[in-house]
């Protein structure tokens, strides 16, 4: 029994799997001039699977123990299709043609095609399944079918020398010299153990910028872009290769990486490079699949020079030579990670930059016009580079031609020629300047970065000039029987709660309270809550949301710098509030006299750029910061254009008071006509949450991003109403917005932001629906759908700790991220 190399193992698993399928077809078309000899032809194919048994083997056996059984010359000889063709039906016919689809466990893994445009006008497509053959193949193939062809239309036979070994012989001597697993000196346990070290905590998919979902099962449908890179960017890139003592392979590998991370996909770029596996002289002259796959990773975390990036990608690649010999499907099985249909396992994009010798067709009697491998490289990838090096006769730099392979499941045609010229946008870069941060590299063109910095920023729209109060209260005029807000089963009109409000306002007054006059507020979320703090509003002061689970100390620090505020609270949360000298009021302690004062609204002299409120960051890096926000700030949010969607009907008021999104969640429904639908203090469990969203049919919501994760996981199914979800606090986890999207495809999800490092800079693009770009923040981890920015008067990024300019898409509450940990306004 001949056994199957771990390179076909894989393939014959996916070909139980799938069946006959075009996937791994690997064409070549040779386009020729002159008199064809058919026979000779037909005959030297025959010759040519005579010779290399790979081509005459077919495969049989159960997954775990499958076989090549080689068939003799006479059952093998190989199809040749003769059709007339015309330059107009020629593409479709050569797709059609390389689109058969091989039954590999009855039928040798070669044919061919001849397209007759003429009698002297031929164009060649040779098939062979990737089981069989890989791209050096090719070399050796083209010149035993050119000189079987030469002998044939002579009359003779091809006297070559015969072939030192045949390709099984290469599947037995690659297990004896893996050896066992069983055996912890062998070759296989050794590199085993060096692989297992070198890719522990390797991302599971590189979050790329797509243009669309990944599907739950890829389709393998790809294209290609061919691109060219000028003989000045080669010379550059070799004179940097020569200084660093680096391959121009390294070079391109630590370019990709680079334009990767500032595009978004993090600081841990994985890339698939294949290496011929011809470790042996004897088998160079070979048909057969020796190719092996080797997993290059590179870390680009800490802004570093590209020279110290290219030596970072010299060390880890001569280490991954130097176990080169595990096989790419066995490493797999070992490592085990998480099994998609949707994506090639450990990584999704390939670089290849080819250095093998061109096949050459050489044919008596027929001029070669062309020749092109048609393979699809990018059929099993998310995108597939392939580079190739031109030189003059003398040897010297001509420039790079190549072409990206990219899954259509994923982006469209345009979106890859961008990823192609930032690549070469880096490259320039690196070229003329290797000492540059990579954080600094340009990879925007002039348009684009005016599409970021200006069209997706340009947030301004007509804000009236008039305060919170009058704005709600214009709205209460508007709809007065509408439904404001929904508690348990509790809920306020828009007129009982402007009445409420103004009740509880006038008795403010009386306390004291007046423009820009700070209120502490400690209260639960309830109906009470709003009425409250509108209230403050009405009365001309400004709210300081306290928790009453913070520490006293810090509920005091916040009292104190605030200048003993007067405190509006209930007499259940006085035990859990440190001693105070404040001025009080206890709602249900003065509900009585709060019930005598006037309803109608009171006359307050409020201007939109007073205070409206005071809010405490977290200080996780110090002592807490009060931002002050104002009137204008707060309409500015509540009245963008982003929430003219129709979505905001009943928006969740869930975040706490002491939170920016509780802003949103306040604000833009009542100052819209719509509900604020108010989440039970006490109760936070996920089921809890997710009945209430789906009980009360909540249409937008924010969650921060543990609490989205947790959601979308458990009960996604409570998104079914939800038409806009805004999630945000830390980098996103798009197997989260996957689900809820698989389970509720009307729904818009909205990453906000995350982390706030500022030492890496990156620029992602949006992805299109259902996802949407929100706001340009600073990070130091990869993020879906965010824009980062962090820049100087001349729009260029700013390293760590330099001042510069934020930008943040359509937020009214700039001033308060100018606070936050890592920026210094």
């Amino acid at each position: 029994m001949i056994p199957l190399s771990f390179a076909q193992q894989r393939l014959w698993f996916l070909y139980q799997i799938d069946g006959p399928t075009p996937t791994y077809n690997v064409p070549t078309v040779v386009r020729l001039e002159g008199r064809m000899d058919e026979m000779a032809l037909s005959t030297a194919l025959a010759d040519v699977v005579e010779r290399h048994e790979s081509l005459r083997t077919v495969f049989s056996g159960a997954e775990q123990s499958p076989q090549q059984l080689i068939l003799p010359p006479e059952e093998a000889r190989p199809f040749l299709k003769i059709e007339t063709a015309s330059e107009a039906t020629l593409a479709q016919q050569i797709a059609r043609a390389s689109a058969y689809s091989f039954k590999l466990d009855s039928e040798i893994p070669f044919g061919a095609w001849l397209f007759q445009l003429s009698p002297t006008q031929h164009v060649l497509m040779l098939l062979c399944h990737h089981i069989a053959c890989d791209g050096w193949s090719w070399t050796p193939l083209a010149r035993d079918l050119s000189l079987a062809y030469s002998a044939r239309a002579r009359g003779t036979a091809p006297a070559w020398s015969p072939l030192p070994v045949q390709y099984a012989d290469y599947t037995f001597w690659q297990q004896e010299l893996l050896g066992s697993e069983a055996d912890a000196d062998s070759v296989i346990s050794k590199q085993l153990s060096y692989w297992r070290n070198a890719l522990t905590g390797l991302p599971e998919q590189l979050e790329l910028p797509t243009d669309r979902p990944r599907p739950a099962v890829s389709s393998y449908h790809s294209e290609d872009i061919a691109f060219k890179f000028d003989a000045a960017i080669h010379r550059g890139l070799l004179n940097l290769a020569r200084q660093e003592r680096a391959s121009l392979f390294m070079v391109l590998q630590a370019s990709l990486a680079t334009l990767f991370t500032r595009m978004g996909a993090g600081t841990d770029i994985p890339l698939g490079s294949p290496i011929a596996g011809r470790t042996d002289e004897a088998l160079d002259d070979l048909v057969g699949f020796f190719l092996n796959t080797l997993v290059l990773r590179t870390d680009t975390s800490g802004n570093p020079s590209f020279r110290e990036l290219l030596s970072r990608v010299r060390e880890t690649n001569l280490s991954a030579y130097a176990h080169q010999d595990l096989p790419f499907e066995r490493l797999v099985e070992v490592l085990n990670p998480v099994r998609s249909m949707a994506r090639h396992p450990l990584f999704q994009v390939m670089l290849v930059l080819q250095n093998n010798e061109r096949a050459s067709f050489q044919l008596p009697g027929l001029a070669v016009v062309s020749s092109q491998s048609l393979e699809s490289i990018a059929a099993t990838f998310d995108l597939s580079f392939e580079l190739r090096e031109l030189r003059a006769t003398d040897g010297s730099p001509q420039g790079l031609t190549g072409r990206v392979g990219f899954a259509t499941d994923l982006f469209d045609r345009a979106s890859v020629q961008a990823i192609v010229d930032r690549l070469q946008r880096v490259l320039q870069a690196i070229a003329h300047d290797p000492a540059q941060p990579i954080g600094a590299i340009e990879i925007l063109a002039p348009a684009e970065r005016s599409q970021i910095l200006l069209d997706w920023n340009d947030s301004a729209h007509p804000v009236p000039p008039a305060t919170l109060p009058e704005l709600f209260e214009l709205q209460a005029a508007r709809s007065p029987h509408a439904t404001a807000l929904v508690f348990e089963d509790s809920s306020l009109t828009y007129g009982e709660l402007n009445t409420r409000a103004n009740q509880l306002a006038h008795h403010l007054i009386a306390q004291g309270v007046g423009p820009e006059c700070i209120v502490a507020l400690a209260l639960p979320r309830s109906l009470e809550l709003v009425v409250s703090l509108l209230a403050i509003l009405k009365a001309g002061g400004a709210y300081l949301p306290l928790d009453v689970d913070y520490p006293p100390e810090r509920i005091a620090f916040m009292l104190a710098e605030a200048t003993n505020p007067v405190l509006l609270t209930q007499s259940t949360l006085l035990d859990r509030l440190p001693p105070l000298s404040n001025t009080l009021v206890v709602l249900d302690r003065e509900a009585e006299a709060i019930a005598k004062q006037p309803d109608a609204s009171p006359a307050c002299a409020t201007h939109p750029d007073h205070l409206a409120y005071v809010m405490y960051t977290s200080g996780s890096t110090g002592t807490p910061k009060g931002i002050t926000i104002t009137h204008r700030n707060v309409i500015e949010l509540a009245m963008d254009h982003r929430w003219q969607d129709g979505n905001q009907q009943r928006v969740l008021m869930h975040s706490p008071l002491v939170f920016d999104a509780s802003t949103y969640e306040i604000w833009v429904p009542l100052l819209s006509g719509h509900q604020s639908v108010i989440a039970e203090s006490e109760k936070t469990d996920i089921q809890a949450l997710s009945q209430l969203i789906a009980r009360k049919k909540v249409t937008a919501l924010f969650l921060t991003t543990a609490l989205f994760r947790l959601l979308a996981e458990e009960q996604p199914h409570c998104f079914e109403h939800v038409r806009t979800v805004w999630s945000g606090g830390e980098a996103a986890s798009t197997r989260a917005f996957q689900q809820v999207i698989d389970h509720c495809p009307h729904t818009d999800v909205v990453h906000v932001y995350g982390p706030t490092e500022t030492t890496t800079f990156a620029t992602c693009y949006p992805m299109r629906a259902p996802f949407h770009v929100d706001a340009n923040v600073p990070i130091g981890a990869p993020m879906d759908n965010t824009q980062v920015y962090v820049l100087d008067a001349q729009l260029q990024p700013v390293p760590a700790g330099v001042p510069g300019e934020l930008y943040i898409a359509g937020a009214g509450l700039a001033r308060g991220y100018l606070n936050r940990p890592g920026l210094s306004a």
